[in-house]
């Protein structure tokens, strides 16, 4: 009997943040150009990513989903949409559900952010009770300074170990930890909901997000993993181009890390 290929309903979509320096209005552009199946929007300094009237124009005009929303947590972003975290985090809840994406990204708190950080867990929990929105929490990494790891993170930069229903693994994260990013999906078994779709050297402490395939992360044997098990939660191209010499090379880029997704997300049986 030949074998038969079964893919599973996991939809594969663009993070905004994968065109920088183009802008949000860009990657609707480039998912509808290329066939992503819809878009994460990083809430980040582009004031369109902000914009939830604008955002959900442009995802009527191109005709593309958006499927989840990335919190604004990074450093850089710790002003966007306010200063209170639990309120950033209310006002992403409420995009995803006017947008009607299913999942908002967050990061652990970090350790001088003591109220939320102490709160983070049952806050999520409450969040959870009041909304049918999936709130995933993404695992990070420690920061080297001076041969020593220091962990920016509370209550870790690793939320596998931390009683999290829902998880994003990054494989970018895991090259820059020297984690085992099979070892974590194994470990999180159904939590896992939410991919980061990168690669990594891990080499140096940057976080590289390089195309899949490029980098010694097991982009492909996870997805095949995923596939196998009938995943339905979202893959995310999340990768920096913003060092491509055209235009034309971004998105050569960006169509080849969705051809990976697209191949590798299917299982054999």
């Amino acid at each position: 009997m030949a074998d038969v290929i079964r893919v599973p309903n996991a939809k594969i979509a663009l993070s905004t943040a994968s065109v920088y320096p183009e802008r949000t209005p860009d990657a609707f552009e480039l998912a509808a150009r290329l066939g992503y199946d819809g878009v994460e929007i990083m809430v980040g300094a582009d004031p369109v990513s902000q914009d939830i009237d604008v955002i959900e124009r442009l995802s009527e005009h191109y005709q593309v989903p958006v499927l989840a929303i990335h919190a604004p947590c990074l450093l850089v972003t710790q002003r966007v949409w306010g200063r209170d975290p639990w309120a950033k985090l209310v006002k992403a809840q409420k995009a995803a559900e006017r947008l009607g994406a299913s999942t908002v990204v967050v990061h652990p708190p970090f350790r001088w952010q003591r109220d939320y950080a102490r709160e983070f867990e049952t806050g999520l929990a409450r969040m959870r009770d009041e909304t049918d929105i999936t709130f995933a929490v993404e695992n990070m990494f420690p920061l080297r300074a001076r041969g020593n790891d220091v962990v920016p993170y509370s209550p870790d930069w690793n939320p596998t170990d931390y009683d999290f229903p829902h998880v994003t693994l990054d494989l970018s994260h895991t090259a820059v930890s020297g984690s085992d990013a099979m070892e974590m999906a194994t470990k999180l078994g159904d939590r896992l909901a939410h991919v980061h779709l990168a690669d990594g050297l891990g080499v140096t402490n940057k976080d590289e997000h390089l195309v899949p395939g490029r980098g010694n992360q097991p982009c492909a044997p996870l997805l095949e993993r995923l596939a196998g098990s009938g995943y339905d939660g979202l893959v995310v191209l999340e990768v920096n181009t913003r060092k491509a010499s055209s235009r034309t090379e971004r998105i050569d880029d960006l169509a080849e890390g969705l051809a990976f997704a697209r191949l590798h997300l299917a299982a054999t049986r």
